[in-house]
């Protein structure tokens, strides 16, 4: 049996999460190990054996042993987090000593430093499942891609998930401004432009401010409006490994920059106002989307001024060649309310939130499915939603024979091809859509049912003339 004893230089006060236990005589590996240690934020334990107290083998969250104590370690309790690193990875005793320790993977330094460092900070920050993480982009200017991207993160936070909501927009203005927290202290965008590598979740969160039980990454009003790409993964990737929720608010062209976050974005919704010439240029927007992110659907919003004649939701989806998320009505006062600095969302009973709340539930069911592109698919329980798509391009399309059903709210319309895109005489012929007529059934599937919380798809009467930021 050994003792352990901290790593030199280092002094606990309890409140730091528990470090790894490194298990090792050998001083050049050890010199190594705590190096790593410190990259990773962590205060290690140091021990030449087994450990002499009780609980000192089970409670690290992680164990390095080097090869040189591993048959000391023998007969020991099996615990996961076990790291083996030796001199050889393909030495058939080393390879009999991890499976006999139990340990998870066998390393040889220095090639596995870069693992082994985001293995240790993992474990000492307790990352769990990652955040889901949905990105919100305009189909054209002014189409409310902001204000979606706050409503549904104020809407997360209120039921309880933990919620970031981040300002991929330099030239939005600010989601502090949005959110009525401009004046609140902390970080903003700048101060992370030399992030590189790993950063740490929990202190990214306790930098930014809190604005409505949730944390915001927002642009400052400073001249400098570009964030390196490095910086971009490094701060998403942070954001998601916090776990609960992300929302990203994103700009219509896709940059280097944006190209990062959306690489970490599990869902995109693509916010449509239910125009003519919003659709045309939703569809150029989308096509640079799309090469980044799979999963891309379409959130159509009603506009005022159109008495019930603008585009049909399930026709937008259609001819965009995208599954349809749900509709949002014209929200009247919704302007007034964000000059007074309520926050978008706020007004539980109106459309847009109705929308976002749900959203979440659709997404995640009883509010239990983790985050991640695997959350996601958890929370469908193995069934598409309402014309989802399981991956990029892939249009749901029904069974040959099989009967359309029409939209909630509204009776099937004249000019209709059995496909479900306007027919001629519907305007739907060449020139009248941005995007390649999908195939037979393929809107359908986007607009065969309306979400929980979506807006009508009947006629609509706009109550105050305006448009969304």
């Amino acid at each position: 049996m050994a003792e352990t004893t901290p790593s030199k230089g280092t002094v606990r006060t309890g409140g730091e999460p528990g470090g790894p236990l490194i298990i090792t005589e050998d001083e050049r590996l050890l010199d190594d190990l705590l190096r790593l240690c410190a990259a990773a934020g962590a205060l290690p334990e140091v021990a030449h054996g087994l450990p002499a107290r009780r609980g000192d083998w089970e409670a690290p969250p992680l164990v390095i042993v080097g090869a040189d104590c591993a048959p000391r370690l023998l007969g020991a309790a099996r615990r996961p987090g076990v790291i083996l690193t030796g001199g050889d990875t393909d030495d058939p005793a080393l390879l009999r000593r991890a499976v006999a320790l139990g340990a998870e993977r066998v390393l040889v330094l220095p090639d596995g430093e870069r693992w082994l460092t985001d293995r240790i900070a993992d474990a000492v920050e307790g990352v769990g499942p990652p955040a889901l993480t949905v990105g919100v982009i305009g189909g054209c200017g002014g189409a409310g891609a902001s204000t979606l991207a706050g409503a549904l993160a104020v809407t997360a936070a209120r039921t309880g998930r933990r919620t970031l909501l981040v300002d991929g927009d330099p030239l939005g203005g600010g989601l502090d401004v949005l959110m009525g927290g401009e004046k609140e202290k902390g970080l903003r965008w700048p101060a992370f432009a030399e992030s590189r590598g790993r950063v740490a979740c929990g202190a990214l969160a306790e930098s930014l401010p809190r604005l409505h039980s949730l944390r915001v990454l927002s642009w400052d009003r400073g001249a400098d409006v570009t964030i390196p790409p490095p910086a971009m993964r490094a701060v998403m990737a942070a954001a998601r490994r916090r776990g609960g929720v992300v929302v990203v608010d994103l700009p219509r062209r896709v940059d280097e920059a944006t190209a990062e976050a959306l690489a970490q974005v599990d869902m995109g919704l693509l916010i449509v106002p239910t125009e003519l010439r919003a659709v045309a240029a939703a569809g150029r927007a989308a096509a640079g989307v799309q090469q980044v992110l799979g999963d891309l659907r379409v959130v159509a919003r009603g506009v005022p001024g159109r008495h019930g004649h603008g585009l049909p939701p399930d026709e937008i989806a259609c001819l965009m060649g995208l599954p349809l998320a749900g509709e949002v009505s014209w929200e009247a006062g919704l302007l007034l309310d964000l000059s007074r600095g309520v926050p978008p969302g706020a007004q539980v009973r109106g459309p847009l939130a109705r929308f976002c709340a749900g959203f979440w539930g659709r997404v995640t069911e009883d509010g239990s499915a983790g985050g991640g592109s695997e959350g996601v698919e958890r929370a469908r329980g193995g069934a598409e939603w309402p014309g989802a798509v399981a991956r990029a391009g892939a249009v749901e399309r029904p069974e040959a024979g099989s009967e359309r059903r029409p939209v909630s709210g509204a009776g099937e319309r004249p000019g209709t091809e059995a496909g479900g895109c306007p027919g001629p005489e519907a305007g739907g012929g060449p020139g009248a859509a941005p995007s390649a007529a999908p195939g037979p059934g393929a809107a359908r599937g986007a607009g065969a049912e309306s979400w929980p919380g979506a807006g009508p798809r009947g006629p609509r009467t706009a109550r105050r003339d305006g448009d969304w930021s």
